[in-house]
């Protein structure tokens, strides 16, 4: 009897490890599924996007339409810098040195349904170079500056908007904090003002390290 018990337990015990490896499994191929495989015409079956994800994508994004490839091999960074709270937009920044490319890439993502009714996520990302990004970061910094007093004299009534290249940025004031919406073809993504800051003072820092090196190595004596 006492080593019927033993057995039984043994088996329980073996059936139960493999119930959980079959659990892990699961839940690994369904999140791999979920976030980066079911992708079809930039349409993605997903809740939200990570930074991780965004960078996945970004790579494919920079090798067909910013990079020029070749026969020889192509080294570039890509760096998630913040995402949103609101999913809808994430921050990178990419650099190729061999090509003497670095820039700001916005990661632009909404929700779509189709004919069934499934919610799908399409993407979009728009390549700012380091000159355009910078502008483009320091206008909405000057904007807001400009029209700080009224903003602040009623907060979430008071709004501006101005243009910046294709895209429209609406700016208002609430708890204490500045909020954005970027408007882009058929995305319209909510940026809210952490997030803004910290793509800016990360997106500057890496830009600030980069010359270092080019300082250093006389890199882009041609480029400037």
């Amino acid at each position: 009897m006492w080593s019927w018990w033993l057995l039984s337990r043994g088996e329980i015990l073996i059936e139960m490890k493999r119930s959980i490896v079959i659990v892990i499994f699961l839940v690994s191929f369904s999140v791999l599924n979920g976030q980066v495989r079911q992708d079809f015409d930039n349409v993605l079956f997903a809740k939200e996007f990570s930074k991780e994800v965004s960078v996945f994508k970004a790579k494919t994004f920079l090798i067909q339409n910013i990079l020029n490839l070749d026969k020889n091999t192509t080294q570039f960074e890509v760096v998630a810098l913040a995402a949103a709270g609101s999913g809808e937009l994430t921050t990178l920044m990419y650099r190729c040195l061999s090509q003497k490319k670095e820039g700001l890439i916005l990661g632009f993502y909404g929700n779509y349904w189709n004919k069934e009714g499934v919610i799908y996520q399409g993407y979009k990302f728009k390549n700012l170079p380091r000159d355009k990004a910078f502008l483009f970061l320091d206008k909405i910094e000057t904007k807001i500056k400009e029209n700080k007093n009224f903003l602040q004299s009623n907060s979430n009534s008071n709004n501006i908007v101005f243009r910046f290249d294709d895209m429209q940025i609406l700016v208002w004031y609430e708890n204490l904090s500045y909020n954005l919406r970027i408007y882009w073809g058929d995305f319209d993504a909510t940026w809210e003002q952490t997030a803004y800051k910290r793509t800016k003072k990360r997106f500057k820092r890496n830009i600030e390290e980069i010359n270092i090196i080019e300082n250093s190595d006389n890199y882009y004596d041609n480029y400037r």
